[in-house]
């Protein structure tokens, strides 16, 4: 049993004369209400993304082929709204594990299974679809036809 005598005494400890505690504890912007009213309208944003067969319900946060759920998991999912964020252009690797697994150390070969899971789920590369291209050593891009909706159906 360790005695309290090693830790010292409360009496011993000393605050900083310039030190707020009051301030300190919190939050920085605590002037502003935690939750604010929405400035923009609610479909500023597409909510329904559609290529080839899919569709995407962002709100959701479901992918849907015809009217049927497709079976994938939240990392899948969230590689696949990165690149249709960002469809036609090239999206690095570091960026994708950067937003999938923030403030996570993930080794890459993660990303390359998440990756054969969608491309697996997406049929990418048969009956003539191509999705998603990869760009060795630098990233991916989604590459095929995109239609955004404001409004999910």
């Amino acid at each position: 049993m360790r005695s309290t005598a090693a830790f010292g005494r409360p009496e011993q400890f000393h605050l900083e004369p310039e030190l707020d505690v009051g301030r300190a504890v919190q939050r920085p912007d605590a002037a502003r209400p935690l939750f604010e009213k929405r400035t923009e309208p609610a479909g500023a944003t597409p909510t329904e993304v559609s290529f080839g067969s899919f569709r995407l319900l962002r709100t959701q946060f479901l992918l849907l082929e015809g009217d049927k759920p497709v079976p994938l998991g939240s990392r899948a999912l969230e590689i696949l709204i990165a690149l249709l964020e960002r469809h036609g252009e090239l999206v690095s690797k570091q960026d994708l594990m950067a937003r999938v697994w923030a403030n996570v150390f993930v080794e890459p070969a993660n990303l390359t299974v998440h990756m054969s899971a969608l491309r697996r789920a997406l049929r990418d590369g048969q009956d003539g679809n191509r999705f998603i291209v990869n760009i060795p050593g630098r990233g991916y891009c989604f590459v095929g036809s995109v239609a955004i909706s404001a409004h999910e159906n």
